[in-house]
């Protein structure tokens, strides 16, 4: 049966470019779920660095101002539109929603929901949706790493890096990771070699653990250190670069940084020596057609919930924080202070 009920909705707003204590509250009704719709309530959501660049501006595309951030989110289905099955209400899924998931509940279109295992709790789902996908397409869909290799991930202990680490090291795959010095214990149970990042020498001490080259480099960062970045490749090797961490304080264009990226990356796949450069971007499969990307999407969210039921990938929480106070969690994961990916619950549910 379908549901014609609204839904009163608790939303935190970004209203421009604000400080985290700028953030907005508010509460609106949820029209009923239209055909193919659905009623989530929020069980988790997060910060990931896109809402760090959106509240200043910087993420490539997002939308005017103002606006709910919330890149994805894990929940419980409550209602459903017509063509819908009626079935999945009480279910738990997760999705990735680019905004719009700091909110107690939400219209989704079924077809974006991903189930999550039985056993695999919200915030463990929620820790990496975004996060599992983008790590796991990188590592085996972009670079293609094989059992063997080595790599480098700058910012292993951030919440892709973390998984990142996780997931190279179940397929074999050495891992070299930089982080500050008091998150190296992590690194390191993670299975990586630690390296601080704040290092001067920090490309030299790259190099001196893998003196032949590695096989890819995932860089968060970019800016100008992504030509060191660059040079860490051995023949044939990948960059990926993912992210323009190092403008994210910089006035101007968001696009910018990006475009400069997409450029330089260009020109480099035409190296003499075989390596490969690319420019990581979640949502481009959608340009060559909705449903394959949905399609793609589910696979590989569905492999990484897998790993973390069967106990091989272990989420990284750095901490959770209620609705209420989305801008202690954004405060917080903005400060570089911790491991792993900051939650968003329900207020009655933190723990």
């Amino acid at each position: 049966m379908n549901s014609t009920v609204t839904t009163r909705a608790t939303e935190v707003v970004l209203p421009g470019r604000v400080e985290p204590t700028g953030l907005e509250v508010r509460t609106r009704e949820l029209p009923a779920p239209a055909e193919g719709q659905v009623v989530l309530r929020m069980d988790a959501t997060g910060v990931s660095f896109a809402e760090q660049q959106m509240r200043r501006g910087k993420y490539y595309d997002q939308p005017a101002f103002p606006f709910v951030p919330g890149y994805d989110v894990v929940g419980t289905v409550t209602a459903v539109g017509a063509g819908v099955d009626a079935g999945i209400v009480g279910r738990r899924f997760a999705a990735v929603t680019k905004t719009g998931a700091w909110a107690s509940a939400l219209l989704l279109d079924a077809a974006d929901l991903v189930a999550v295992p039985d056993g695999v709790s919200a915030a463990a789902a929620e820790t990496v949706a975004v996060n599992g996908v983008t790590a796991w397409q990188m590592l085996h869909r972009t670079a293609d790493v094989r059992s063997g290799g080595t790599i480098v991930v700058l910012g292993a202990n951030g919440g892709v890096g973390s998984t990142l680490v996780q997931l190279a090291r179940h397929a074999g795959i050495e891992v070299i990771g930089t982080a500050s010095a008091r998150h190296h214990d992590t690194v390191r149970a993670l299975g990586a070699t630690p390296v601080d990042y704040r290092d001067p020498a920090l490309y030299q001490r790259l190099r001196a653990l893998a003196p032949n080259g590695v096989d890819a480099v995932f860089d968060h960062v970019g800016g100008s250190g992504l030509e060191d970045s660059w040079r860490l490749l051995r023949r044939g090797g990948t960059l990926v670069s993912y992210g323009t961490a190092a403008t994210k304080d910089e006035e101007g264009s968001s696009q910018l940084p990006v475009l400069a990226s997409f450029a330089r990356l260009a020109l480099w796949n035409y190296s003499p020596n075989g390596r490969n450069a690319h420019f990581y971007n979640f949502w481009a499969g959608r340009r060559f057609g909705l449903d394959g990307f949905r399609a793609r999407l589910r696979e590989d969210l569905t492999r990484v919930l897998r790993l973390v039921a069967d106990g091989v990938l272990t989420p990284q929480i750095a901490a959770e924080f209620p609705l209420s106070d989305a801008a202690g969690a954004l405060a917080l994961a903005e400060s570089r202070t911790v491991a792993g990916k900051v939650v968003i619950v329900p207020d009655a549910h933190r723990s």
